[in-house]
């Protein structure tokens, strides 16, 4: 937890920000003088700048200053995605109950607003998932098939939150125990149903495919870690 201090440097920075002193793009004034706008020190507001960096909401840019960034959905959401990787494996469960309540939606969202070029790339992402011939080219092409996906849905808050809690890390740990249990072929042909529906413009069934294959995941790891991590406590 940031220092007393420090956070309300944060906070000021963030005022700025929120009532349009400082707009997407534009750099920040010298430290000085913001420092001293802001009524906080000097190491405070180095403080808050580092902390709103690591967010993403500023972007550090060496020997040429700090930049409020575009503050986009893909920037503000990077850290879900970086947390995700550190978790352990206890907390893949509840990775896969987010995955259950967001995926559907964004996959329904998909089959409405899906273009052509969308469809195109989703395919083509399939078609790398079945012609794969090892674990990490099928990790690689499945993360690619979703993220073609969530971008088709228009939406790209859902579509940040959605890659974040589903990174390759996370799909690494998942295929790896799907391919030593021969279920790898049963797991692509979910992927086939749901591109079938969404290219159907099928916007209920889209849903109901992405939620059996997202379900059907979760089922199978709560069969296999829930009793490895019995049996460790």
């Amino acid at each position: 937890m940031a220092a007393p201090l420090t956070e309300a440097a944060i906070e000021k920075v963030r005022d700025l920000i929120r009532t349009g002193d400082l707009e997407p793009g534009q750099r920040l004034p010298a430290e000085a003088a913001l420092s001293a706008q802001l009524g906080v020190s000097r190491s405070s507001l180095r403080e808050a700048v580092r902390a709103l960096a690591t967010a993403g909401v500023l972007d550090v840019r060496r020997g040429d200053g700090t930049f409020v960034t575009a503050l986009t959905p893909e920037q503000l959401f990077t850290g879900i995605g970086e947390a995700v990787d550190l978790m352990p494996e206890e907390s893949l469960l509840e990775l896969m109950e987010c995955r259950r309540v967001v995926e559907p939606q964004v996959t329904a969202l998909a089959a409405t607003r899906c273009e052509d070029a969308d469809l195109t790339e989703i395919h083509h992402h399939l078609q790398l998932m079945e012609a794969a011939t090892d674990e990490a080219d099928l990790i690689s092409h499945d993360a690619d098939f979703h993220a073609a996906i969530a971008a088709a849905s228009g939406n790209a808050a859902l579509a940040a939150i959605l890659r974040g809690i589903s990174g390759v890390t996370l799909r690494a740990r998942v295929w790896r125990a799907l391919t030593e249990a021969d279920s790898s072929r049963h797991t692509i042909d979910e992927h086939r149903a749901i591109y079938d529906a969404v290219r159907d413009g099928d916007a209920p069934r889209a849903e109901a495919a992405a939620l059996l294959h997202v379900a059907n995941v979760e089922t199978w790891m709560r069969r296999t870690l829930v009793p490895k991590h019995a049996r460790n406590a």
